[in-house]
């Protein structure tokens, strides 16, 4: 599913407009974002948790030359399944 889909399908499951099922997803995802920006966990119960988690910096080799490099240090995010997704996506 792609963004185009996603929205269609909100607009569909809300019964909305197009238009307004798009600034509802595009605002829950700045919404999401600012929050892991500033570090704070967003969950969302029954469906998973985003959080973010510091990757320290690490000696690595180029794969095409086998020199060696150095990868930086950086912030990644992680999601955790909730339960209720979980059982859903398993159990069809």
């Amino acid at each position: 599913m792609n963004k185009t889909e996603l929205i269609n399908q909100i607009a569909e499951s809300a019964n909305i407009t197009k238009i307004d099922a798009d600034r509802v997803l595009l605002g829950m995802l700045e919404a999401i974002t600012d929050s892991l920006q500033k570090g704070e966990n967003v969950s969302l119960i029954g469906f998973g948790t985003f959080s973010t988690s510091k990757r320290a910096a690490r000696a690595g080799r180029n794969p095409q030359s086998g020199k060696a490099i150095e990868i930086p240090a950086k912030t990644v995010v992680k999601f955790k399944v909730g339960k209720k997704l979980g059982d859903e996506v398993n159990n069809g």
